[in-house]
């Protein structure tokens, strides 16, 4: 089996990634075809002794689409692709806004304006053949396939009202015409198609800030020589060197030294973690302070961070479109629409034997009224409708499909640092043994740890400010690697550290280990202070939980959504946390690879999942999921990785952005069914279909009318939801 990613191009609609989807799928030797309309992308597995990427290529040029074998060298030229057609559609919408804007006003409003009639055919004329030959070429696509799309009623609709134009300007410069329509519908559905590309245009940034990440370049020991290389010339077996502050190049094993690492850019941990001789680093986390030597294990595409890129590359490349229901309906409605309308005119000029005119009246009058101005503009409007609405509220929503997605959701994934807790450590407990005060147990942690470079140091020290204690200057002060700190203050000897510290200096902790273990059952980070050798108080610091997330958690579960909390943390620390934000189900110690996994093993049981994060560990997850929801304090690789961007970073936006979901999609059928009441009623009128027994015939005018009027009341309807609340 082998798998290729083949980049496609001459999409532009969900109907169309299906129709090469099923292409690739019936080549001979496909296993699998995976299209993702957003990054333009085909996902193939296939048995390379029954097909090759010719056969694969060939196949989607069948459909009509162009094909070419996606490597990394691409992605550069790809992103300049993508900014040529945003630009080119950019410029080819203001020129069919330039010409419509006079073409409404004058068929509208000026109607006695000399030579109007010809004025407005040369104004839609260039509107319908070039910026409306997209829709022509999609609509030949289709129909070469043997399907319609949305492409198809826009090509029919604006065909039909232009050519019959054509005609009455030709035979009757008096009748009705209906130039402004064509052109104004052909500029608004190029605005759609523009806000669409500008979207997908954003799908690659979060690799592209993912690659950013990565060291440039490495210190080597080769030879019994230290020099700078380029961190892709690492090969597994180096040695290399990591000073205070520096990235960490690759993934490896350290073999001398020892240090504090901030990994809270892979792992999303806020709390650093020691490393000695013989623990693995992760490349692209940040030594804090201390050097040390460790060998090379995985380089290259192997490194933990690459592994991350490639998960949210096929996250993002698996994840199938969501079909609009307007596509779905017009792969019905098209061929019934035209259907209709050549019985009608063959009902009417060959065996009822009505004039030619009478005949295509109505068959123009059928095809006029089922023009899906109102269909098309059903979905778009109120997406525009709730994106702003929830701007407003501080969601920021990416793509119209996560605001469709949404409403579906029935399983959440929360991670915990930085979404349910603050993603900072601050000190939670400071308890004090007999003997000493409060503030002189702050004053003597105060003054050891402002020396400190430990991160641990920065919440003690934040805590100690808060309370108003001065602190004193520390003579003699010693770090000790993975143990703590020591100092002289006001004369007197001083110990803050763990366990180990105090036992190496002959401190007795024994008294203390009940108060220990409940502090530390609570997820919290217990430092011992010794003066004189004597235990005098433990700071207990802990990443602390908004307090938001318990009703944000409440809520989510009383709109019957599966909650789960998800960590890299340790099983104590994440039950501690999962029990006070009231999540029953916590997934703990999970590697950052592995989170999307925990997403998928969901999907596969046929949940509908949001994930909810803030870190680079998190990415995968978020584009793995079908809704993925960032916080807006989080790191830009999360940001562009989810579909939805909580702006205030309240974990009670969450439950905000479900319902504006639901919300939006309850007006997206009330659109659909405005769009399709009128051509429901109105075919049958326009069709002839009582006119023997009441005189009643839908002239074009009034088809034309009654469209303009499923318009306006979708609009409106979807206006309606910015004053709702959610």
């Amino acid at each position: 089996m082998k798998k290729v990613n083949l980049k496609i191009t001459g999409m532009h609609c969900a109907s169309c990634s299906a129709l090469v989807t099923k292409g690739l799928a019936k080549t001979e030797g496909v296993l699998s075809a995976n299209v993702n309309l957003s990054t333009e992308k085909a996902h193939v597995e296939y048995d390379e002794t029954r097909a090759d990427v010719a056969k694969l290529i060939e196949a989607v040029k069948k459909k009509g689409y162009g094909a070419a074998v996606s490597t990394e060298a691409d992605k550069t030229v790809e992103e300049l692709e993508k900014k040529r057609e945003i630009s080119g559609l950019r410029t080819l919408l203001a020129f069919s806004a330039a010409l419509s804007v006079p073409a409404f006003l004058l068929g509208m409003v000026f109607m006695e304006f000399p030579y109007r009639l010809y004025l407005l055919f040369l104004l839609s004329t260039p509107i319908q053949f070039i910026a409306g030959a997209r829709f022509y070429r999609g609509a030949w696509a289709a129909l070469r396939n043997r399907t319609s799309n949305m492409d198809t009623l826009v090509a029919v609709g604006t065909s039909a009202a232009y050519f019959y134009s054509v005609a009455v300007m030709l035979v009757r410069p008096m009748a009705d015409q209906y130039f402004e329509t064509s052109a104004v519908l052909i500029t608004f559905v190029l605005a759609g198609k523009y806000l669409e590309l500008s979207a997908k245009g954003k799908t690659g940034e979060a690799i592209r800030k993912l690659m950013d990440l990565r060291p440039k370049t490495a210190s080597v020991i080769r030879d019994g020589v230290e020099s700078v290389i380029p961190v892709d010339d690492v090969r597994a077996g180096d040695i290399v060197v990591v000073k205070p502050g520096e990235k960490v190049p690759v993934d490896g094993i350290i073999t001398f030294g020892s240090s504090s690492v901030d990994e809270s850019m892979i792992t999303g941990e806020s709390m650093p973690v020691e490393k000695g001789v013989g623990a693995g680093v992760i490349g692209s986390t940040i030594n804090k302070h201390g050097s040390f030597r460790f060998k090379a294990t995985k380089v290259g595409e192997d490194t933990t961070l690459s592994q991350i890129i490639r998960l949210v590359e096929d996250a993002q490349g698996s994840r199938a479109p969501i079909q609009r229901f307007a596509d779905v309906i017009s792969s019905y409605f098209v061929p019934a629409v035209i259907v209709i309308a050549i019985l009608s005119f063959g009902f009417w000029y060959l065996l009822a034997g009505e004039t030619f005119s009478f005949a295509l009246t109505i068959g123009v009058s059928v095809l006029v009224i089922s023009c899906p101005c109102a269909l098309g503009l059903a979905t778009p409007t109120a997406i525009m409708v709730g994106v702003g609405k929830g701007a407003g509220e501080g969601i920021l929503i990416k793509s119209g499909e996560a605001l469709e997605t949404a409403h579906r959701i029935d399983a959440i994934i929360l991670d915990k640092t930085g979404t349910l807790t603050r993603g900072a450590p601050s000190v939670t407990d400071v308890v004090v043994l007999e003997g000493l005060r409060e503030e002189s147990v702050l004053r003597y942690a105060g003054s050891v740890e402002k020396t400190s470079e430990h991160p641990l140091a920065d919440a003690v020290m934040e805590h100690v400010k808060a309370k108003g204690v001065d602190t004193a200057e520390a003579l003699d002060f010693k770090a000790v690697p993975g143990h703590g700190v020591e100092a002289t203050v006001d004369w007197k000897k001083v110990l803050l550290g763990n366990r180990k510290l105090m036992a190496s200096r002959g401190v007795d902790t024994k008294p203390l280990e009940e108060m220990l273990a409940k502090l530390e059952d609570e997820g919290k980070t217990a430092v011992i202070l010794a003066v004189e050798g004597k235990a005098a108080a433990v700071i207990a610091i802990a990443d602390t939980l908004k307090e938001q997330s318990f009703e944000a958690v409440s809520r989510l579960k009383g709109m019957g959504v599966e909650v789960y909390m998800i960590t890299g943390d340790n099983k104590r620390t994440a039950e501690a946390i999962g029990r006070q934000a009231g999540v029953d189900r916590v997934f703990a110690e999970v590697l950052p690879q592995d989170k999307a996994a925990y997403v998928k093993d969901l999907q596969s049981r046929g949940k509908t999942v949001a994930m909810v994060g803030d870190g680079i560990n998190d990415a995968p997850a978020l584009a793995q999921a079908d809704v993925g929801i960032a916080m807006a304090s989080g790191t830009d690789v999360a940001l562009e990785s989810g579909g939805i961007v909580l702006m205030r970073n309240n974990p009670l936006d969450v439950v905000k952005a479900v319902r504006l979901s639901k919300a939006t999609m309850a007006k997206i059928r009330q659109n659909m069914f405005w769009a399709l009441f009128y051509n429901t009623v109105g075919i049958p009128v326009a069709a002839g279909m009582f006119f023997p027994f009441t005189g009643w015939l839908l002239s074009p005018i009034i088809a034309g009318g009654a469209m303009a009027l499923s318009s306006v009341s979708v609009v409106t309807n979807s206006l309606l939801l910015k004053y709702g609340r959610i």
